[in-house]
């Protein structure tokens, strides 16, 4: 199947990262200690990567604030999760919340044995059952294809190095000139467009209808438009469309296609619906 040659590549690349790394480390290592100090450099280097496939979750969902939802606080949202992830062959993901009043959903993880769902208190409030099926389809889907494993590590990468540049005292804004393209530039790299254009049409497998996505993914555009978000622009590739305002830091790291190129390729799966919604 296509998306188990998509979850190889996300691997791969998540490979690639942590050799890329560790070459870098390495060199520094020779250039200022030779073998012994690039040795020590490369372990840790190691180490770190270890850890981040771990607990990356953990690290990208701190990042945004998020809380685990117990079964008792929403019985219905465990049980559509736990009926999709069934549909898409995977665990049931852990679930979170954000405080945000946004409606914004994500995912988070290392794959579908390590994977993690998060929906704003705004998207519970807002979104119809059908709308919210089908965003948790389309983070069900990157989960399956392991592109959560590649967006959190291109996610922590790129939040270290913002987080760097604050360090700089009077410095920062030179820093910041300089970091933050560097991280735009990785996250970039590891992330196309097309994750999105996938994830979509999976969901619209899973859940025999490609509408409920797309009234979701316009009803989530608008409110980007009218509420500001507050978070680290760096966390960008996580969300299911791009909840800041494309401008400043925030327009280096978009990696989410139009939301309107999004809605006409769903509505072509189904080149009737006009005629099925006049009906209705």
């Amino acid at each position: 199947m296509r998306w188990r040659l998509v979850a190889a590549w996300n691997v791969l690349k998540a490979w690639l990262l942590v050799a890329g790394g560790c070459a870098i480390v390495g060199a520094v290592g020779w250039a200022l200690g030779g073998y012994r100090l690039m040795s020590l450099l490369v372990f840790f280097a190691l180490l770190v990567a270890g850890a981040a496939y771990w607990y990356g979750d953990r690290v990208v969902l701190g990042l945004v604030g998020a809380k685990e939802l117990p079964l008792g606080d929403s019985p219905a949202l465990h049980a559509s999760v736990s009926a999709l992830a069934g549909l898409a062959g995977v665990p049931k993901p852990r679930i979170y919340v954000l405080r945000a009043g946004l409606p914004v959903a994500l995912a988070a993880g290392r794959g579908p044995r390590g994977g993690a769902i998060a929906v704003s208190r705004g998207l519970l409030a807002a979104a119809p059952p059908a709308e919210l099926d089908g965003l948790i389809a389309h983070e069900l889907s990157h989960i399956r294809n392991r592109d959560v494993l590649v967006q959190s590590a291109a996610v922590v990468v790129a939040a270290a190095l913002i987080e760097t540049s604050r360090v700089g005292g009077w410095l920062q804004r030179t820093l910041l000139f300089v970091l933050g393209p560097l991280a735009a530039a990785i996250v970039h790299l590891l992330l196309s467009p097309k994750r999105e254009f996938a994830a979509d049409r999976a969901a619209a497998a899973l859940c025999g209808s490609p509408h409920g996505l797309a009234d979701a993914l316009t009803r989530l555009d608008r409110a980007a438009e009218l509420v500001e978000f507050r978070a680290s622009a760096a966390t960008e590739p996580l969300y299911t469309i791009n909840p800041f305002a494309e401008e400043g830091l925030a327009g280096l790291f978009v990696t989410h296609p139009p939301v309107d190129e999004r809605v006409r390729r769903l509505r072509a799966l189904d080149p009737e619906w006009r005629e099925k919604r006049r009906a209705a």
